[in-house]
């Protein structure tokens, strides 16, 4: 299964407020982009954070699981907490650096 559309428009407007958000499909699911940052990757209608040092008090009590086979674990964000979501993607915003720009093939 897939993330559906109006579960990632969900995702986007409980973080709301955060910074500039845009998200990108990506092999039927998303990656969420704050400030133009990848910060959550949302698969099967489930959303997933980064195991960061950073988040390890607050996110103590938060499941763990694997967005997609091969992939490491991940914290399950519990989005429909919108506050605590903010939180997190508010301390986790500074730690995470622009993607890499690509080549162009000729």
């Amino acid at each position: 299964m897939s993330t559906t559309p109006d579960f990632i428009e969900y995702v986007c407007d409980q973080i709301a407020g955060v910074g500039a958000l845009r998200h990108k499909k990506m092999f039927g699911d998303y990656m969420v982009y704050v400030r133009d940052k990848p910060a959550l990757l949302v698969c099967d209608n489930t959303v997933f954070v980064k195991q960061l040092e950073a988040l390890a008090t607050e996110m103590k009590n938060a499941s763990i699981g694997i967005p997609y086979p091969g992939a490491k674990p991940h914290y399950i964000l519990d989005i429909d907490d919108a506050e605590f979501s903010k939180k997190i993607i508010r301390m986790l915003e500074p730690l995470l650096s622009l993607p890499k720009p690509r080549k162009k093939k000729l």
